[in-house]
């Protein structure tokens, strides 16, 4: 457990893993010199910008840290472009200028970069990763792509992170979400409630996985109640993703719900030292 101020909130450990947990509040920013005096459980921040001393900025401050990369697109302004062969570039993004669908079938040739990527989120003290672009084989992609080949990519970057010790976000793919949310710790959503896809999340809560939605385009009286009813963790902001948040939802009480574990642990406690008396 991880103390802030007067608030008090409980971290999810899975095997080694530092998750986000159903109930915290959390905030993304992909631009500009991040604000880290934002009041967030969780932050989303880019893994190439971000420098590590702003990440132990946001440590000391309680925060967990997520760290922001695209595992399905290649992106020209990076600094890792030159190891992606041009075998595996497809179709332009549309409106994403300098950015190209990836081949994920070759999992084989993209794997040296996406294991370099994860070993930087390690080395800059990221808690989990956020791999963007995890439906490429629901777009125009360039390649002939298939659900299984999308299932196996995404299956790959999960297993590459927490075995190094990261948690991992399932990023959008919403309908893939049954046959990966074992994989993931928790997932990250754009527009579900724009889009009226809010019910493919529920086997994260379902799990007790937390799900972190980002809204752009609606208010908080648009959306709070039914992301509060959901125990989703919702923010509303602009898209350009600088450092405003506009709203943030509260789904959840932190420290309630650090008492109710602690009760809960108490008792358990209490049961084993019953059956060790026996």
């Amino acid at each position: 457990r991880r103390v802030h101020g007067d608030r008090m909130f409980c971290v999810l450990f899975v095997f080694g893993v530092t998750a986000p947990k159903i109930g915290q509040t959390w905030q993304i920013q992909l631009m500009s010199t991040i604000d880290t005096s934002i009041e967030a459980d969780i932050y989303d921040i880019d893994l190439f910008d971000v420098p590590k001393r702003t990440i132990s900025e946001l440590h000391d401050k309680g925060r967990i840290v997520i760290c922001y990369f695209s595992s399905g697109t290649f992106e020209d302004w990076r600094t890792d472009a030159d190891s992606f062969p041009d075998s595996v570039l497809g179709n332009d993004l549309a409106d994403w200028a300098g950015e190209k669908w990836l081949d994920i079938r070759e999992i084989s040739s993209l794997s040296p970069i996406m294991l370099a990527r994860l070993d930087l989120a390690v080395s800059k003290g990221c808690d989990g990763v956020d791999p963007d672009n995890a439906n490429v084989y629901a777009n125009d992609s360039g390649f002939e792509l298939e659900y299984n080949d999308q299932i196996a990519y995404n299956t790959f970057i999960a297993n590459a992170a927490r075995e190094r010790g990261l948690s991992i976000g399932l990023k959008n793919d919403l309908d893939q979400i049954p046959d990966l949310v074992s994989h993931y710790d928790f997932a990250l959503n754009e527009q579900c409630f724009a889009f009226d896809e809010c019910d493919a999340l529920t086997p994260f809560i379902d799990d007790n996985k937390p799900v972190l939605n980002i809204e752009y385009d609606l208010t908080a009286k648009d959306v709070c109640a039914d992301a509060n009813e959901r125990k989703f963790s919702l923010i509303i902001k602009k898209k350009d993703l600088q450092a405003e948040l506009i709203t943030q939802c509260l789904t959840w009480d932190s420290a309630s719900a650090a008492a109710s574990l602690s009760v809960t642990l108490f008792l358990m406690f209490g049961t084993l030292i019953g059956f060790s008396a026996l």
